[in-house]
């Protein structure tokens, strides 16, 4: 029998970083760090501050909701990198690529009427 084929052990399983509690990877942390941060700070306005404590819960569901919008919104089912190039465009505009033209300001080549700039 001749065997001239040759077989490959391909490890798919290693290429998926799991899921906790429907997250991808490791974001379960994410939302463990936010809530780990909220149930500190209810703590330290309820005692350091004295505040009341439905106060103490709504300042308290900040990070939490904070943590939970960066996760929904910027990584789960998104490409690796997606979080970190949306956060670059906000601050720092497009980045390297061709300008987009204003089209408030385009007008036929052949006009006699100059485009006004605002």
């Amino acid at each position: 029998m001749n065997t001239d084929l040759r077989l490959t052990d391909t490890n798919a399983a290693s290429d998926s970083t799991g899921r906790t509690w429907g997250l991808e990877g490791g974001l379960f942390w994410w939302l463990v760090g936010g809530l780990a941060v909220g149930i500190t700070l209810f703590f330290v306005l309820l005692v350091l501050f004295k505040a009341t404590p439905a106060t103490c819960f709504v300042v308290a569901l900040i990070p939490v909701i904070l943590c939970l919008a960066y996760i929904l919104g910027l990584r789960q089912g998104k490409p690796p990198g997606y979080d970190r190039d949306c956060f670059e465009q906000w601050f720092s505009g497009s980045g390297f690529g061709p300008e987009v033209p204003d089209r408030r300001n385009l007008c036929h080549p052949l006009s006699e009427k100059k485009p006004h700039h605002l």
